[in-house]
């Protein structure tokens, strides 16, 4: 059976999964971040998670989720309330 893998920094920031049809990018604590590039599409009902499903042939802004990973690392500073 294959591994997750997952990145932590103060805590859980995110994790990833290859699957058939897309790969899946989760963040534990995705419903506190701001996603105005609307990344965002997966999840979207879970109480503190939000996912990315990324499929073949998808167009995005390669920094985009860059700064998702930044703020949910920003997320889990300590004494960080807000990123």
């Amino acid at each position: 059976m294959g591994r997750t893998p997952a990145w932590s920094r103060d805590g859980l920031v995110c994790a990833a999964s290859a699957f058939k049809e897309h790969v899946k990018v989760n963040f534990f604590k995705g419903a506190s971040l701001s996603d105005p590039k609307g990344l965002f599409n997966a999840g979207l009902d879970a109480k503190t998670m939000r996912s990315i499903d990324f499929h073949q042939g998808d167009k995005m802004d390669a920094a985009a989720p860059a700064t998702l990973v930044k703020a949910a690392v920003a997320l889990n500073t300590p004494g960080n309330k807000n990123p």
